[in-house]
C-alpha cells in the first residue's frame, strides 16, 4: 500500500488499541499491511507474527539512551522515594545506563545499590556515571530478569522502570523479583501505557505511530500497554493483595524545549532504532513509511501549542 500515511490510518480497520490481549491482535491481522502492502497471510513475507523474543523493540541506538540518561529517581521513582530508608539495599532490574541506579544510590547513603542489565554496552556507560559521580556504594552486574544471580531475600528494595512492558513474561519477572526481594521489603515497578497515551495538534502520523508501535511490540510477544496491567501482573506473580499499592504518574512534554528533545528522538527512533528494524523485518512498514513517521514527529514537535503526556502505570508491593 502507498499513499500518506493518513490515508495508512483510514485504511486500518483491526485498531490494537482497546486493551485488548496482545495474542489476540496478532492472530487475526488484516489481510494486507497498510504500511508495505504485503500479504501478511504470505509465510514469506513475516517472519513470525507471535514469536517470543526477548529482543528489546527501542534497542540501544542513541537516540534511545539520549531518553533514558534523563531519568532520575525524581522523574522516575518518585512513588518510590518516600519508602526509602538510608541504609536499604536496593536491586534496580533493567538498569540502563543507570541515571535513576546513581541517584537512588546517592540517597541510600549507608545502604547499597546493584544495578543489573542484559546490555554490557549500557553497563559499561551505567559505570562510568556512578564513577564520574564519585557513588561508592553501587556495582552493576549483567542478568537475566527471568534469572536473577542472587540468593533468595537479599534486597530490601527491587525496582523496574520501564521494563516489563518489554518482556514476553513479566509475570515471571515478577515472581523472580519477588524471590530475591527480603519478606516485609519492596518490589516497585512502572511502566508506560502506549494506549493511554495523548497528544495535540491530532496528527494522522502520530496515531498511525502508535498503531505501529502496538503492531510491532505485539508481533514479538511483549505488551505496550503494561501501565494498566501492572496491578494484574503483580496480583498473578503471588504478591499479597493487601500489600500492593497501584498508582500512575505522567511525563508532559509541552515546552519549546521538551518537545523538541521528545519530537527529536521519536523522529530518530522511527529510521534509526531496533523499533524500525522490528517493523520492517516483520513487514509491518518499509523505510517510506517510517520516514513519514519521522516527518510526523518533527511536525508536531514544530507545533507551538504542541503537547504530549505519557501516562505510567505505578505499583509498590510487600514482598
Amino acid at each position: 500500500m502507498t499513499g500518506s500515511a493518513n490515508e495508512h490510518h483510514t485504511a486500518r480497520s483491526d485498531t490494537p488499541l482497546s486493551g485488548t490481549d496482545p495474542i489476540d491482535a496478532v492472530d487475526a491481522p488484516s489481510s494486507v499491511s497498510r504500511l508495505t502492502g504485503q500479504d501478511r497471510n504470505d509465510p514469506g513475507a513475516v517472519k513470525d507474527l507471535t514469536k517470543e523474543s526477548e529482543s528489546y523493540t527501542h534497542g540501544h541506538h542513541e537516540s534511545v539512551l539520549r531518553s533514558h540518561r534523563r531519568r532520575t529517581a525524581a522523574n522516575s521513582a518518585a512513588f518510590l522515594l518516600p519508602h526509602l530508608l538510608s541504609d536499604m539495599t536496593l536491586l534496580d532490574v533493567g538498569c540502563g545506563p543507570g541515571t535513576v541506579t546513581v541517584d537512588l544510590a546517592e540517597r541510600l547513603t549507608q545502604g547499597s545499590v546493584v544495578g543489573v542489565d542484559a546490555s554490557d554496552e549500557v553497563l559499561e556507560s551505567a559505570r562510568g556515571l556512578a564513577d564520574a559521580h564519585g557513588t561508592k556504594n553501587i556495582s552493576f552486574e549483567h542478568a537475566n530478569a527471568y534469572q536473577l544471580p542472587f540468593e533468595d531475600d537479599s534486597f530490601d528494595v527491587v525496582f523496574a522502570h520501564q521494563l516489563l512492558q518489554h518482556l514476553s513474561d513479566p509475570v515471571a519477572a515478577l515472581r523472580e523479583m519477588k524471590r530475591v526481594a527480603r519478606p516485609g521489603g519492596f518490589v516497585a515497578v512502572r511502566d508506560a501505557d502506549y494506549a493511554a497515551m495523548a497528544w495535540y495538534p491530532e496528527s494522522a502520523e502520530l496515531t498511525e505511530w502508535n498503531m505501529l508501535y502496538h503492531e510491532v511490540t505485539h508481533a514479538y510477544g511483549f505488551q505496550p500497554d503494561a501501565g494498566r496491567r501492572l496491578a494484574s501482573w503483580v496480583r498473578d506473580a503471588g504478591f499479597d493483595p493487601d500489600t500492593i499499592e497501584p498508582g500512575a504518574s505522567v511525563w508532559c512534554y509541552a515546552t519549546p524545549d521538551d518537545r523538541s528533545w521528545w519530537g527529536g528522538l521519536w523522529a530518530e527512533r522511527c529510521t534509526e532504532s531496533n523499533f524500525a528494524v522490528q517493523a520492517k523485518d516483520s513487514a509491518l512498514a518499509d523505510d517510506v513509511a517510517l520516514e513519514q513517521l519521522a516527518q510526523g514527529w518533527r511536525e508536531w514537535a514544530a507545533a507551538p501549542d504542541g503537547w504530549f503526556a505519557v501516562l505510567n502505570g505505578e505499583v509498590l508491593a510487600r514482598a
